[in-house]
């Protein structure tokens, strides 16, 4: 007589199934020619808005037809390769940019949140890069200033991932900086919030390995995290799909090198994040994506060379992909 599974021995088991019945889904290209695309949001306008750290600026991309515009250039652009204008979000119809690399000590600007107040000039809100000088963190770290990586909007000001000093800064508008959450060596990345609820990515420390690429939760009253999924190499990202479907941006496969580096080209991919803790891939083959957004059910993947990618239909009814 054959012995039934029980409802908890069965959720792995389907969720297994369901992994391999579900088709990958194809990514097409939008947009191209960004010079160290990074972090993006969606505007006030329904168009989405991204970071070219190289050059300091931000560009506005059509999510209809891919066409790009200039927003605002003039910011501090990447001294070393990496940081520049790395992360855009708005408070109401204003932008805010988060700006890091590029004080001490490797230049002489504000590693901060720039308020764009026109298309060439600016205003800086709040200096993280003092902060994180005058209040070094627990963990090991060789910047002293830290290297911020993403912000989200939150209760009127902003919260900002530190992948170097591994923490969560509590940001207001009128420059108050302070720790809001604090971890062990994790590599905190992106940042979204859900009602109460503040859901982060984490790449894992070198060499960033799948098992340590997590999305994990907490709130303003937590001092621990609460996983929600892993299995993601160098996940850098995490959105909000249609109900409460969550979903991931893994950069991809990182071979040992200089901390900080990208994973290796074409390695990236969008998962899904499952009930039972596991993900679902959903595209693969990005090349060192950066940052991604959804808009109603297409995500829309910002890669570090400079391309804008769309994978459509992400979610079928009821708010689950189509197997």
């Amino acid at each position: 007589m054959r012995k039934k599974l029980s409802r908890k021995q069965l959720v792995p088991v389907v969720a297994a199934l369901a992994a391999m019945v579900m088709p990958l889904t194809a990514a097409a290209q939008l947009a191209t020619g960004l010079q160290g695309a990074s972090g993006s949001t969606v505007g006030p306008d329904g168009a989405l808005y991204v970071t070219e750290g190289l050059i300091g600026r931000v560009t506005r991309v059509d999510p209809a037809t891919g066409a790009i515009s200039t927003f605002a250039e003039g910011l501090p652009g990447s001294l070393i390769g990496i940081g520049g204008a790395v992360d855009v979000a708005f408070i109401d119809e204003t932008a805010y940019v988060l700006v890091t690399i590029v004080g001490f000590p490797f230049g002489g600007n504000v590693d901060g949140i720039y308020r764009v107040d026109g298309p060439n000039s600016f205003t800086v809100v709040a200096d993280l890069g003092a902060f994180s000088l005058a209040n070094p963190p627990a963990t090991d770290f060789f910047v002293p200033s830290g290297f911020q990586y993403a912000m989200e909007t939150y209760r009127g000001g902003f919260l900002v991932t530190d992948g170097h000093h591994n923490r969560v800064l509590r940001v207001t508008l009128d420059g108050g900086v302070s720790e809001f959450i604090a971890f062990d060596n994790i590599v905190p990345t992106g940042l979204e919030v859900i009602g109460k609820t503040i859901y982060m990515g984490q790449a894992g420390a070198s060499p960033h390995l799948p098992a340590d690429g997590k999305v994990v939760a907490f709130d303003h009253k937590s001092s621990v995290v609460t996983e929600v999924a892993s299995g993601a190499p160098l996940l850098v990202d995490v959105e909000r799909g249609r109900g409460r479907t969550l979903y991931a941006l893994a950069q991809g496969i990182w071979e040992p090198g200089f901390p900080g580096s990208p994973a290796n080209p074409d390695t990236g991919s969008l998962v899904e994040l499952n009930a039972d803790g596991s993900v679902s891939v959903v595209a693969e083959g990005l090349d060192r994506p950066t940052s991604f957004e959804i808009i109603n059910n297409t995500a829309y993947v910002v890669t570090l060379d400079g391309e804008i990618w769309t994978v459509e239909g992400l979610s079928g009814p009821p708010f689950g992909r189509r197997h």
